[in-house]
């Protein structure tokens, strides 16, 4: 990959150290974008992934309105600050106030919310609407236990005042179904987000295969679920935190440099 452009630089003119972490920022999460729209989660222009720029000053990127996610690459990433006001904005196309609703509140509340992926598929948006939400009836799923959080539907979000009760729901989880919406994962990298929410897809599928099987269902026991969960929750750690090589986002971009070549034309 090239090195990172004058114009992407400039945002934050300070250490060439941090210069390359912004690049990898975008890099990843325009990456997310594309991956997301490879395995068929996006819908249409709309939902979002924004992520934290480092380096301080509370700025973060978010994709353009209007443009589908295998549009999106590194360069045409819109920079914001926490209320949405766009700062670099290279196809001048704006935001979505919407999406960016959701986002901001997070990533204010959460320091460890870097990154906050929301999607609304099929499969999400009809466990979001069971009464039971996500149930732990697999591994996929028992990763899940004791980790998810519910915020009620309150209609399309463009009323700031929504956020305060949207963050009080999410409190400390790392994922959330937001009620007759979608789905939503916080990550401390990129990486996770996206691997949080790909399992997250799956066990949405999952259970509604399982449900229109109308066969008996065996439950793992809360005992299981919970130990299944921290077993996952180590694994995550052990690559957040302890500096363990990514390897399934690894792979996953390895995936996207064979399918989206044009991505990796100019980054």
């Amino acid at each position: 990959m090239n090195a990172a452009s004058p114009a992407l630089v400039a945002e934050h003119p300070k250490t060439s150290d941090l210069a390359a972490e912004i690049q990898t920022m975008r890099v990843d999460l325009a990456a997310a974008y594309r991956l997301i729209h490879r395995l068929g989660l996006d819908d249409s222009i709309y939902t979002h992934i924004s992520a934290r720029l480092p380096g301080g000053g509370h700025r973060f990127l978010i994709n353009p309105y209007g443009m589908r996610f295998e549009e999106v690459t590194p360069q045409n990433l819109v920079t914001v600050d926490s209320d949405g006001r766009v700062i670099a904005d290279p196809m001048g196309l704006g935001i979505n106030p919407a999406g960016f609703t959701i986002h901001s509140a997070i990533h204010a509340a959460r320091h460890d919310a870097v990154c906050v992926l929301h999607t609304h598929t099929v499969a999400g948006v009809a466990v979001s609407c069971q009464e039971e939400g996500l149930l732990a009836l697999n591994q996929w799923s028992m990763q899940f236990a004791g980790r998810v959080a519910y915020h009620a539907y309150e209609g399309i979000a463009l009323d700031l005042n929504e956020r305060q009760r949207l963050v009080a729901d999410l409190g400390d989880k790392p994922v959330m179904v937001l009620r007759n919406h979608g789905l939503l994962t916080c990550g401390r990298t990129v990486g996770e987000a996206f691997r949080l929410m790909h399992n997250m897809e799956r066990s949405c599928r999952a259970q509604l295969a399982i449900q229109a099987a109308g066969a008996p269902v065996i439950r793992p026991s809360a005992a299981v679920a919970a130990k299944t969960a921290g077993q996952y929750a180590a694994g995550y750690d052990r690559v957040v935190v302890q500096g363990a090589p990514d390897n399934e986002w690894a792979a996953f971009k390895r995936m996207l440099a064979r399918t989206d070549p044009d991505f990796f034309a100019n980054d």
